[in-house]
């Protein structure tokens, strides 16, 4: 039997609009999903009964599928049982499996739906909140599927907003997009969106660094901006602002601990083909910029014995700790790649070097901090 689902009045349940953020020089337009909401009172969408042989099982979160001691406790209820949520477009339920199979159980031809337009994307989203928000509740496990499928839908979404949909912290979601990313189920690095929208529909930049590098370039070429104005056209705060502006005044670089000796056209000198960067620091004596002893480190031979640890090869987070190190871990003759860089962006790259350093050695600070007080605790 044939649904015509133009026939009769038929009211959509519709999206809001896309909000459009403010677009930021240098990056791209984020567009903010608002929360997916059913219009209420829900007896004003009603469109009348649709044959239930004609609708299609949803893509639900659930990940055990109908749990049919449910679908019985339904079918025995006297009352009425509210409308289900269907996808116009492809006659797939979103919201109400269990009530449609409780309608099948009880012999029921027909049943009430109420219609959504959308992607199929968009009709999971909204399966998942109207499973948040009423009957049987989702299990962790589905909850945490759900939360893969948004994050590979929108990327840009932040942790908290992702979790705010689900049902989950905003760092159990975290951990879910790192373990994504590690595991090559995320977006490649060069198609992954340069901010993320938080729940309040806002967008903020991931790399800091970036943003910082930009406001030097836009310093540059306008030494006379306004703080809200770098601020603007470099996607960063107008406090970060200020610092750029200042540690440049300074001669130094535009990242914190990049120290001295680096100036931006604004101030001082300009690169190859009239573009001001940072000055590289001047080499020593030999012609050959100072490097820090490696040699006491095998690198490699300590990578090898955290692999053969227990403590870390029999758990999750222990392997995804060793695969994050092996990753970062420049080997012998890997430099050469950086090197080789041109020499208007080797002021750039050697910011990032720098900046990658200083989050080491913090990190090896705290550690160390760490491995003195476990010793001091055993003696």
């Amino acid at each position: 039997m044939t649904v015509d689902t133009a026939a009769a009045p038929v009211r959509a349940i519709k999206l809001p609009a896309l909000t459009t953020l403010p677009v930021v020089t240098a990056l791209p337009v984020v567009t903010a999903l608002r929360p997916i909401t059913l219009p209420a009172p829900a007896s004003a969408l009603m469109t009348g009964c649709v044959p239930v042989h004609a609708l299609l099982d949803a893509e639900s979160p659930r990940l055990a599928g109908v749990d049919q001691d449910h679908v019985r406790l339904l079918a025995g209820l006297e009352t009425e049982l509210p409308p289900i949520v269907v996808h116009r477009s492809t006659l797939r339920v979103i919201d109400g499996m269990h009530r449609l199979h409780a309608a099948r159980l009880r012999g029921r031809e027909s049943i009430a739906v109420r219609w959504f337009d959308g992607t199929r994307p968009e009709a999971f989203l909204l399966a998942v909140e109207a499973n948040n928000r009423h009957g049987l509740p989702l299990t962790l496990s589905d909850r945490r599927e759900s939360a893969r499928r948004i994050l590979r839908a929108w990327p840009e979404w932040s942790d908290r907003a992702v979790a705010a949909k689900v049902g989950l912290s905003g760092k159990t979601v975290g951990v879910l997009r790192r373990t994504a990313a590690e595991n090559g189920e995320a977006a490649a690095p060069g198609e992954l969106p340069a901010a993320r929208v938080g729940c309040d529909g806002r967008a903020r930049p991931l790399n800091a660094t970036e943003g910082r590098l930009r406001a030097m370039d836009y310093l540059a070429v306008r030494p006379e901006a306004s703080l809200r104005e770098i601020a603007r056209s470099a996607g960063i705060s107008v406090e970060t602002a200020r610092d750029v502006r200042d540690r440049l005044g300074r001669g130094e670089g535009p990242l914190p601990g990049s120290g001295a000796g680096a100036r931006t056209g604004a101030a001082g000198a300009r690169g190859p083909g009239g573009r001001t960067g940072v000055r590289a620091p001047a080499p020593d004596g030999e012609g050959a910029a100072r490097r820090p002893d490696r040699a006491a480190l095998d690198l490699p031979l300590v990578l090898d014995s955290l692999k053969r640890d227990p403590t870390l090869k029999y758990s999750d987070e222990g392997r995804a700790m060793i695969r994050w190190l092996e990753a970062r871990m420049i080997r012998e003759g890997e430099s050469g790649v950086v090197l080789r860089a041109p020499d208007h962006q080797a002021p750039k790259i050697a910011a990032m070097a720098r900046a990658c350093a200083a989050h080491w050695a913090e990190i090896a600070a705290e550690l160390e901090h760490r491995g003195a007080r476990s010793a001091t605790e055993e003696n």
